[in-house]
């Protein structure tokens, strides 16, 4: 934080201003005299004002020229650039003032009461601005305004705001100072940053005197009681966490302005005037201060560089900004990773520190009894005893004796079992301690058998194991024990799908998990609750979702890395040689199951087969299992809904019977019977002819891919149907968290492509697709489709879904002219970038080539495809879509014209070459 100083800025007729390169800020005396000389002969203020205002500007322009090419020399000091912002608003604010009582209304000799002092408030008084902060002013008067004064404040803000600077302006009297600040605490909090500038220095000095005497003596409690609490607002109004996809860097949690309220309540209690002092006052360590400012450099220059690249005061660190902001500040692409992740990894990073010192600093602050003691839940509740070492203060978990304390180091993980063994949170002061000890922890710890055993205690035995983990996360423990962690503590993946770092994400399945041991969710996920009640082994479980992405980071294959780190961690935790094992396999394939149920069609009976010889046990099966719905769920809000759940419980319902029975007992024989059977029962009021022609007029793939209900609907839809008709049906399919759309019609080349337009043209997002063509030659299609927010479409919204599909159907709309103008990626996405891969296979599916694209998302995409599949007489039988915020899995399974799988590699090569080009086209008009 810059030093605050109550000292006058440079007089009128004094350098104002650093040296910035070899640029000198104006002489103002000089500046005034050579305007004086200038506009002798003008009569009119207006013409006088302006020609203040183009010097000023030119001046200001080449300081603000000056300090851009300082922040390019050096991107990451911002210390140097905040303050030389603030000089230059400091000479700009000196010249304006003496413009405006020298040169547009001089008065000889003024009285007591045409006194003017000019003080900076705020950021500005903080002697810290950004490119586009805020120029805030307080025009302190002695007693009521005087017509002189009004005009001088007036001329003043007109040149200023004639400059385009952003201008927040208050004219009071000390007294208003007073009664306003003991109101309001935004406006008390201001004035505790004032910081004089120019005019008449005395006003400046009463007031500093009477806030220090009169409102801020014995009023620090509610003062911070009032700052937590507005620090809770605007966490909560900025989402809550640290690790926001587009943090606010002044507003979120963890950013500049928790260091700011750290400073203020410094400043309000002991009167400190840098940051540096809440050393000397004892509110921070020394090693804390340099976390401090490191953390404030590095935010203000993320802060600096985001002003310079918007043209304006922006905050929010939206996507497309993250990348230019890391190019500018020297990251760059390194490892495997992103320049843009490497940076994002030090911003939550730092975040972090920032929550870790406030913590520390309002413990102190109870400690002195200057805040109220922290709210405990369950205060009056009987706790348990406390073991041997350990004592409560201030109602945490503290530390009894230091010395003794250290003597074992096993006792820098047994505080963690303490604490959620008896329920208390940990003292700051006991954190402060482990933090300074983490050199302790040696390999003869990780090794010690009594240490793992608190270890796997505290994620198996006291049911919030997610307390414990993110703590030790914050405090460094969890990577001095497991040191494989800490490249991915504060990992940030650039990619919308994941919400969370990497570390965070893995604690959040590790919570998922123990919500459902403490059956909190068996309403939202049966099929894991029942598995757990049931039973299954919960060291592996946990271990497992621990490593699953702990090889993320790395330009290998983050499975199989992390597969193979989870076998050298796994037995070091005291896992058996048959539970490593498992360990190792599950972290191998802990993306297995999502794939083989998100990215295949698994009404497809090779699919499950290939899924069961994977598997093999029904044990790994369940393991598996829990794992995904947990992996799935701690990837963000939202990720988790119906659609997912059905895929996985039929995959998993299916591969369990195939495991029973035997692999031979999935064919499509039985399954055929089983959906004939099923469908007569359905239309029980049909005749006996209709049915046998129902029955009858489908081919073997038809009774597989659809449930018995969409089979029931096509029925409907086709009886009695003409040649030239088109019928559709549309519903909402609220098991699977998606609007179902059924077309029948006459057969024709290219007709999946025709439908996949027509929802393009919606907005709908496909998420499964099925086409087939009967015997009698006509076209059954099903589509299930969501909306923008990935909802099953509003009952309101359908009738318009159905008129522009029949349209487009009919001709009347051409669905890729149509979408020309549509098929747009919004601006804060551009930056995300997934390479493109196609892949041919032969092998997965009896009767069908199966196309799968791997590339970035947007509007459109699918219809691109399915429109150049066609054009090469492809026939799509169906289609899996599976999306990943900005990237998009899309799974065709494919017939020639012949009815044959793409057998001959040329046909193939020659595909994937026009399905590139689609994708590049596409690409290139979507960024246009």
């Amino acid at each position: 934080m810059a030093p605050v100083s109550e000292a006058a800025a440079p007089a009128p007729g004094q350098e104002a201003g650093p040296i910035l390169g070899h640029l000198t800020l104006w002489d103002t005396e000089a500046l005034i005299a050579a305007l004086a000389a200038e506009t002798a002969e003008l009569t009119d203020i207006r013409a006088k004002r302006a020609a203040i205002v183009k010097a000023l500007a030119a001046g200001r322009q080449d300081g603000l020229q000056a300090i851009e090419a300082t922040l390019r020399a050096a991107p990451r000091d911002a210390r140097t650039i905040t303050r030389a912002y603030a000089a230059l608003t400091d000479a700009v604010v000196a010249a304006a003032f003496a413009a405006a009582t020298r040169l547009l209304h001089p008065l000889s000799s003024p009285t007591e009461a045409e006194k003017i002092a000019v003080l900076a408030v705020g950021g500005y008084g903080r002697a810290e601005m950004a490119p586009s902060s805020d120029v805030d002013l307080l025009f302190l008067t002695p007693w009521k305004m005087t017509p002189w004064a009004e005009s001088v404040i007036e001329s003043m803000l007109y040149i200023l705001w004639d400059m385009r600077l952003k201008v927040g302006h208050a004219s009071r009297t000390v007294k208003d100072c007073l009664r306003l600040g003991r109101e309001d605490y935004t406006i008390r909090t201001a004035l505790l940053e004032r910081r004089f500038l120019i005019g008449h220095q005395p006003l400046s000095e009463d007031l500093r005197k009477k806030l220090r005497g009169e409102l801020f003596k014995n009023t620090a409690p509610e003062f911070i009681e009032a700052k937590l609490q507005e620090r809770a607002e605007r966490h909560k109004r900025q989402g809550g966490q640290r690790y926001m996809l587009e943090p606010n860097v002044k507003e979120g949690k963890g950013g500049l302005r928790d260091l700011q309220t750290l400073y203020w309540i410094g400043k309000y209690i002991h009167g400190v005037r840098s940051s540096a002092e809440l050393v000397d006052v004892g509110l921070l360590r020394a090693d804390e201060f340099r976390a401090f400012q490191e953390a404030e450099n590095f935010l203000w220059a993320v802060r600096c560089h985001l002003h310079l690249i918007t043209g304006r005061a922006a905050d929010q660190l939206t996507f497309d900004l993250q990348v230019e902001v890391a190019s500018r500040m020297g990251y760059r692409d390194t490892g495997g990773r992103r320049a843009v992740e490497h940076f994002m990894q030090d911003y939550f990073r730092h975040a972090t520190h920032v929550g870790e010192l406030t913590r520390v600093f309002l413990t102190v602050l109870e400690a002195r009894h200057v805040k109220r003691e922290a709210a405990i839940a369950g205060f009056f509740r009987r706790r348990k005893k406390l073991r041997w070492g350990f004592r409560i203060e201030n109602g945490r978990l503290a530390i009894g004796n230091e010395r003794e304390f250290l003597s074992d180091k096993l006792n820098l993980l047994r505080i963690f079992e303490e604490a959620l063994r008896t329920g208390y949170l940990i003292h700051p002061d006991a954190m402060r301690v482990v933090t300074a000890n983490l050199h302790l922890i040696d390999d003869d710890m990780r090794e010690d058998r009594e240490a793992t055993r608190i270890f796997l205690d505290l994620l198996l035995k006291h049911g919030n194991p997610e307390r414990a983990l993110r703590r030790m996360n914050e405090l460094g423990i969890l990577s001095a024990f497991i040191p494989e962690f800490e490249p991915i503590v504060a990992m940030m993946q650039f990619n919308v799908y994941h919400h969370y770092t990497v570390d965070e994400h893995t604690i959040q399945t590790i919570s998922t998990l123990a919500q459902i041991e403490r059956k909190e969710l068996i309403e939202e996920l049966p099929l894991s609750s029942s598995i757990l009640e049931e039973g299954v082994n919960r060291r592996v479980l946990y271990v497992a979702l621990l490593m699953h992405d702990i090889g993320k980071g790395r330009p290998e294959d983050h499975s199989i890395l992390g597969a193979q780190i989870a076998r050298r961690v796994a037995p070091r935790l005291g896992l058996n040689a048959e539970e490593c094992e498992t360990v190792e396999w599950l972290v191998r394939y802990h993306l297995f199951m999502s794939d083989m149920a998100q990215k295949r069609d698994i009404s497809d009976p090779r699919t499950v087969r290939d899924f069961a010889k994977v598997v093999k046990t029904k044990k790994r099966l369940d393991l598996l299992t829990v794992l995904t719905v947990c992996d799935i769920r701690g990837v963000g809000p939202n990720t988790w809904n119906n659609w997912k759940a059905m895929l996985l419980r039929r995959l998993h319902a299916e591969t369990s019977d195939a495991l029973e029975a035997g692999l031979e007992s999935v064919n499509r024989e039985k399954r055929q019977d089983e959906q004939k059977r099923a469908l007569r029962e359905a239309l029980k009021g049909w005749d006996a002819k209709d049915l046998r022609k129902e029955t009858g007029r489908h081919y073997g793939p038809y009774w597989q891919g659809l449930s018995t209900e969409t089979q029931a609907v096509f029925a409907q839809l086709l009886r009695g149907i003409a040649d030239d008709e088109i019928r559709i049906d549309i519903k909402p399919d609220l098991d699977r968290d998606a609007t179902r759309a059924c077309f029948a019609l006459a057969d024709h080349p290219g007709i999946f492509s025709r439908l996949a337009g027509a929802l393009a043209l919606v907005g709908a997002n496909v998420v499964d697709a099925r086409t087939y063509t009967s015997k009698d030659g006509y076209a059954t299609a099903a589509f299930w489709v969501q909306d923008a927010e990935g909802h099953p479409y509003e009952a309101e919204h359908l009738p318009r879904l159905r008129t522009t599909i029949e349209r487009t159907l009919k001709g009347e709309v051409v669905a890729r002219e149509a979408l020309r103008t549509r098929d747009k990626i919004k601006k804060r996405e551009r930056q995300f970038r997934f390479p493109t891969h196609i892949t041919f296979d032969n092998e997965g599916s009896e009767i069908y080539t199966i196309i799968e694209v791997d590339t970035r998302d947007r509007p459109a995409l699918l219809y691109d495809l399915t429109r150049t599949l066609a054009n090469n007489n492809i026939y799509i039988a169906s289609a899996v879509i599976a999306t990943y915020g900005a990237q998009v899995v899309d799974t065709f399974y494919v017939k020639d014209m012949f009815g044959l799988k793409l057998h001959t590699k040329a046909k193939r090569e020659s595909l994937e070459r026009k399905l590139q080009q689609a994708i590049r086209e596409g690409a290139e008009r979507a960024q246009a």
